[in-house]
């Protein structure tokens, strides 16, 4: 199973560690960095004989780089001098992956986060457009969290957490996370000679869990808990999670051949259920659309998209990216999604053909109202 999940994955979101970044503090380890931007160019060009994938980085390395640039040999724990040194490091991060991917003939961009734009679903689905059209135009997105402006996150982020929220923005088939270990063991082999390697298991696991230890690393704030912890959370779309040694010759590569030199942990449930799941699971809803009987039997019958013509009525008062109830004339809850435009738009919008969402609201987001891939249908 570990060899078919890895070669069938084809938008994988891959996580590096401040401390294989950084080479333990000591700056950034250009060949490092250089290795892996040549194996995602390959990856995204699918010059590894396997078919061209969607790539996206996540890496850390701002506040170590910028520590070493500030000439401190310590993480400090003022907010304000994380800030810095993160303002400082960021710079030659961003640098140092625009050379080095530039050098194998791929774009990037430069794309920093924070939960909060992930929690907002309006901001959620515009960096998530924006995630998407990059990779449209085979552009590698570096993505970190903006630690420079964000206080919060700084305090408890780690870019574990934020691969795997990455994972779920874009509905990636796999989160590769790069680390200084070979991957899960069932205790720490440093210390207990019995520890066991675990090739695969079950994302969510609460074994898994209590096999991981703290972190192992001065300069980064992760461990394989938050690993462990991560994979669960990407596990909730659908994306199943490798942890695997960044240091070893072609890592990405061989993993995308199918090499077992990993930790898998499988995501127990596919793709389209595990969103469509969570939004059957909703239990307030912040409005409703009412349709009539012609898009209530193509939405039902034909599996299609619900377009503004096929509006009625709309209840309520709902943000773009709100999950909505979708009734028939009778009353009756016909299907759940998410909206692409909010309530006072839907108002303008009813009864009208997609082709005046433009002239009606000065913009268009999208030809629907709900788009069939963000809609699970109730009964």
């Amino acid at each position: 199973m570990t060899s078919e999940a890895l070669r069938q994955a084809r938008r994988i979101v891959i996580k590096v560690g401040s401390s294989l970044v950084t080479n333990e503090g000591r700056g950034l380890d250009e060949a490092a960095i250089g290795e892996w931007c040549r194996q995602m160019a390959l990856l995204a060009r699918g010059d590894d004989g396997l078919g061209r994938r969607e790539v996206v980085m996540v890496s850390s390395g701002a506040i170590a780089e910028g520590m070493k640039r500030l000439g401190w040999a310590r993480r400090p724990h003022e907010v304000n001098e994380l800030q810095a040194a993160a303002a400082v490091g960021q710079m030659g991060l961003a640098q140092m992956y625009e050379t080095k991917l530039r050098e194998h003939g791929l774009r990037s961009a430069q794309v920093l986060l924070t939960h909060a734009d992930l929690a907002d679903r309006e901001r959620y689905l515009n960096a998530r457009s924006t995630l998407m059209t990059l990779l449209q135009y085979q552009v590698l997105p570096v993505i970190n969290e903006n630690d420079t402006v964000v206080t919060d996150e700084i305090k408890v982020g780690d870019n574990d957490t934020l691969g795997a929220l990455v994972a779920n923005l874009i509905e990636a088939d796999l989160l590769v996370i790069l680390t200084d270990q070979r991957g899960l063991f069932t205790a720490d082999p440093r210390r207990d000679p019995r520890a066991e390697f675990v090739h695969e298991a079950r994302a969510g696991d609460p074994a898994l869990e209590r096999m991981a230890g703290g972190a192992g690393s001065s300069i980064g704030k992760g461990g394989m808990l938050t690993k462990i912890v991560a994979a669960r959370r990407a596990a909730g779309s659908g994306a199943s999670t490798v942890i695997a040694w960044g240091r070893e010759p072609d890592a990405l590569l061989r993993l995308a051949r199918g090499e077992n030199i990993c930790t898998l942990l499988v995501a127990p449930t596919q793709k389209t259920q595990a969103r469509k799941q969570w939004m059957a699971d909703h239990l307030q809803l912040r409005g409703a659309l009412t349709v009539d009987e012609g898009a209530a039997a193509k939405l039902r019958g034909e599996g299609k998209s619900l377009l503004p013509i096929g509006m009625t009525q709309v209840e309520g008062v709902f943000s773009r990216g709100d999950v909505i109830a979708i009734r028939d004339a009778a009353g009756g809850e016909l299907a759940r999604g998410l909206a692409n435009y909010s309530s006072a738009e839907a108002r303008l919008l009813c009864r009208r053909p997609s082709s005046e969402i433009e002239a009606l609201l000065g913009y268009s987001a999208e030809p629907e109202m709900v788009h069939r891939d963000n809609l699970v249908l109730m009964r």
